[in-house]
């Protein structure tokens, strides 16, 4: 394996001599590797892109091109170093964003901004804080950025595909499990209107289509030794959608006080805490920019990203478990269950929620 990583290292223009190539986290999507390279020369990211997941990787990659370059030329405007405030992708000795390898598989590099700090959790307000001024900056960053991008993962977010494919898995019930999960399927039912009306607005473009991360997780931002946002890394899910799908995944990664897949639902729920806090950093970098109808829905679509889980996790348990992985039988219903609780949570808080929004947006505006 080593040698091939060796080989196809070498098919990318790099600066200084491959020293050494190592794994570098576990990804559960991509294959990631460090290449270290000798003194004065940068070290570099080596990725294999999951075509299962991405099955367009040049159009992928093209996305990553347009949009870190813009990025690149903001941060320059600003002042900033370009170098650690933006991801550099680095082509291919023919110039190509990609390789291919024999086996048909496609691989990436990027230049490794070394002397960074992540973080797997957000376990504070303070880092709530920053995580929701990092994705902000992003979204703010790109806010002039008028190229068309690929869609790279279809129909992602939107709740008319999800239901549709939520329709063909209850008529087929694979697993011969739908009996059982009629409670589960009516906190389904019960809730289709309101967020077909939601994405309505968005299909209709009264909610704009910005550019956004669509993976707002924590370990996605690096930060400086100071603690302070230097830029958001792993661009392959970039695309256009309502920024509101940003904030709402961010709000359910962030601010659950359990795990995703708790069994002891008394350990599940929304920090309102966290919410404020996430919600002062984003804002203090997008208020601006915003138009009163994306700020009005803020709020809301933290219960939106949460249902959305809540259905696809039922969904893939009604279906025989064919995407989740899973470690256990029962595993995808234990999911759905934390993940109903955490949108309980949300919605028993949501006035609150929706006067937090309204406040910090106006504070921001002024």
């Amino acid at each position: 394996m080593k040698t091939d990583l060796q080989a196809i290292a070498s098919c990318f223009a790099l600066e200084g001599a491959i020293e050494s190539i190592d794994s570098l986290g576990e990804g559960f999507i991509n294959d990631t590797f460090l290449i270290r390279t000798g003194a004065g020369t940068p070290d570099y990211i080596l990725q294999r892109k999951n075509k299962e997941v991405f099955p367009d990787v040049p159009a992928m990659m093209e996305n990553i091109r347009k949009v870190t370059e813009h990025i690149r030329r903001r941060v320059m405007e600003e002042g900033g170093d370009p170098q650690r405030e933006a991801m550099t992708v680095i082509p291919t000795r023919d110039g190509a964003l990609c390789h291919r390898d024999p086996q048909g598989e496609y691989w990436a590099v990027s230049i490794f901004i070394d002397d960074t700090i992540s973080y797997n959790k957000a376990d504070s307000p303070e880092l709530a804080r920053k995580g929701g001024e990092g994705i902000g900056r992003f979204q703010s960053q790109l806010a002039d950025f008028d190229e068309p991008l690929a869609e790279t993962i279809k129909g992602f977010h939107d709740i008319r595909h999800r239901f549709v494919q939520w329709d063909e898995a209850l008529a087929r019930d694979a697993a011969h499990r739908k009996a059982a999960l009629a409670e589960e399927i009516g906190w389904i039912e019960e809730r289709r209107t309101e967020m077909l009306d939601f994405w309505h607005l968005v299909e209709e473009g009264v909610i704009p289509a910005r550019v956004t991360h669509n993976d707002t997780k924590i370990n996605n931002i690096l930060f400086d030794r100071e603690g302070r946002v230097l830029c958001v890394i792993d661009l392959d899910t970039v695309m256009r959608s309502t920024s509101l799908n940003d904030f709402g995944d961010a709000i359910r990664s962030y601010c659950n006080t359990g795990d995703e897949d708790d069994r002891d639902l008394a350990r599940v729920g929304m920090s309102i805490e966290m919410f404020r806090a996430y919600t002062e950093g984003y804002l203090s970098q997008r208020a601006a920019q915003l138009l009163s109808v994306e700020t009005d829905h803020l709020a809301f679509a933290a219960r939106y990203i949460t249902y959305e889980q809540v259905l696809r996790f039922l969904m893939d348990y009604i279906d025989g478990d064919k995407y989740y992985k899973t470690k256990y039988a029962e595993h995808n219903l234990v999911r759905t269950h934390a993940q109903y609780r955490l949108l309980q949570s949300i919605e028993e808080q949501y006035p609150e929620m929706c006067r937090i929004v309204a406040e910090t947006a106006a504070k921001y505006r002024h």
